[in-house]
């Protein structure tokens, strides 16, 4: 078991927390979300003689980069079999029309699913991935039927179970 840290500020945008205002990072700054990407559970000790701050320096910084959002929560992965969880699969949506309440009243629907891994809003064909976590066959079924054929708002879907999954972390650039 791993410990991961956000580095995106929204949980489902691209974009920084709305009014949070983002002060330039600097080299230490990046330090930070490096060693906190790879560890989240370095202590503030620990994470300051990194980066070769003081350990109240280190931590002013810390807060600093969650309070305007560019550190995120911290979580730890569970095992899929410690979960209860047999199979994943990517279920792609095309909604019927591209009407900005569409978009936004399936977004919202999809956001409550306890299936849902993880949402992506995409260009192209498809308008919306979702990543699902269910128990079995059956249950994909059912999520496939019940929580997504079921929608007005869809216009196709198509699922694709996941046989395998390699996860990286984001590539931190310095800009």
């Amino acid at each position: 078991m791993h410990q991961t840290i956000r580095v995106i500020g929204c949980l489902h945008s691209n974009r920084i927390r709305k009014g949070a205002a983002v002060s330039a990072l600097d080299r230490i700054d990046y330090q930070i979300l490096r060693a906190l990407q790879n560890n989240g559970r370095l202590s503030n000790k620990e994470l300051a003689a990194l980066v070769g701050l003081a350990p109240s320096s280190c931590l002013s910084r810390v807060r600093r980069l969650r309070s305007e959002g560019v550190l995120g929560e911290v979580r730890t992965d569970v095992s899929r079999k410690a979960a209860g969880v047999a199979l994943e699969a990517m279920v792609s949506v095309r909604l019927r029309t591209h009407e900005r309440d569409a978009f936004a009243s399936f977004r919202a629907y999809l956001l409550e699913l306890e299936e849902l891994v993880a949402l992506y809003q995409l260009s192209g064909a498809d308008d919306f991935m979702a990543h699902v976590a269910v128990r079995d066959a059956e249950h994909l079924r059912a999520v496939t039927m019940d929580a997504f054929a079921v929608r007005p708002e869809i216009g196709h879907i198509e699922t694709s179970i996941i046989f395998g999954v390699d996860r990286r972390r984001l590539p931190i650039y310095e800009v």
